[in-house]
């Protein structure tokens, strides 16, 4: 028995490894064992580093939204406040885990004859148990800040080694990402670290914008979302197809033909390109609506629900809820209602 299982298992690594798909011809991993033009070529035991690598990094994410991006948020005016807290209740607890978030009205009617409680208030009950479940803006504010901080010294980094030596392996605690990954063993390093630099261009924009956006400074936020939107259609729809992918598709061709692993890899890029135009195409469209309305509005992650939105769902009322008023409940993150991240 453990000998069949060895040799279905040396079978399988034989597969995953074979080298008529993974390199040209005659190439072999032989090949890559020794250096090249002075350097060692990647091994794929060194995707193992990424381990501590992500612990690393993930332990300074700590301190970081601690000890700094914390105390930036409380100077910019956000407050660290929890949320209203549902009142216990084991018979609505159970609903609400085990049934429905978002009871309807038949539901509301029976547990306000089951609890003798007006409809209204089982509402507001279901509202502020769904809210205690989403982040406040101090936590999304933190989020934020370490992403634009993560993204920018990324990027910041890839540049100055592609400038100063084009073949050292741009460093990127995501190298578990298949593409990525394989295009490192096959010692592809410039294809990835391009693709990586062009995907990170961008990502610090988009994170300065919320930053922005949660401070309620929303000038600031339209702006660096416009520099955002230009900077992603320019490298993702323009470097990324008219060099990256000519140079992967019709450049290799020529020079070494394709083999397996090329259609693969030049597979994944394809579908990275795809990806582009329809995010491209939501971003155009996000900022259209934004000329509209005349602002970019809020990230719908954690919005608190106003009691205004129930009222299409029973019969409207006047009546308030607490301290949630149309108006009140609008303003908890500083930003009008009507969610245009949500809509998207």
């Amino acid at each position: 028995m453990a000998t069949a299982a060895a040799g279905a298992l040396g079978l399988l690594w034989g597969w995953l490894w074979s080298e008529r798909f993974w390199l040209p011809q005659n190439v072999s991993w032989a090949d890559l064992e020794g250096p090249g033009d002075g350097y060692g070529y990647p091994r794929a035991r060194h995707i193992l580093s990424v381990f501590p690598l992500a612990a690393g990094i993930f332990s300074v994410r700590l301190l970081f939204e601690r000890f700094i991006a914390k105390p930036c948020a409380l100077h910019v005016g956000i407050q660290d406040s929890g949320l209203y807290q549902a009142e216990p209740n084991a018979i609505l607890e159970k609903v609400f885990m085990s049934i429905t978030k978002y009871p309807d009205e038949k539901r509301l009617e029976g547990l306000s004859k089951q609890l003798d409680w007006d409809v209204r208030k089982i509402q507001c009950w279901f509202r502020h148990r769904r809210n205690q479940d989403k982040p406040p803006t101090l936590t999304k504010f933190c989020e934020s800040m370490w992403r634009f901080t993560f993204y920018l010294c990324i990027f910041c980094y890839g540049i100055r080694f592609l400038w100063s030596d084009f073949l050292i392996m741009f460093v990127h605690h995501l190298a578990t990402i298949g593409l990525i990954t394989f295009s490192y063993i096959n010692n592809m390093v410039r294809v990835g670290t391009l693709v990586m630099c062009l995907h990170d261009a961008s990502d610090f924009l988009l994170e300065a914008a919320k930053l922005a956006n949660y401070a309620k400074y929303q000038r600031l936020c339209d702006t660096l979302f416009v520099i955002f939107s230009a900077v992603f259609v320019v490298t993702r729809l323009g470097i990324y197809p008219f060099w990256i992918l000519n140079t992967t598709l019709f450049e290799s061709w020529e020079m070494i033909g394709p083999y397996p692993s090329w259609w693969l890899f030049n597979g994944l890029l394809l579908i990275l390109q795809v990806l582009h135009v329809i995010w491209s195409y939501l971003i155009a469209r996000i900022a259209f609506k934004a000329l509209i309305r005349g602002k970019v509005s809020k990230d719908d992650r954690s919005d608190v629900e106003s009691s205004s939105e129930e009222e299409d769902v029973t019969t409207s009322t006047k009546s308030s809820c607490g301290s949630s008023s149309r108006n009140g409940a609008n303003r908890v993150n500083g930003h009008m209602g009507g969610s245009y991240w949500a809509e998207e």
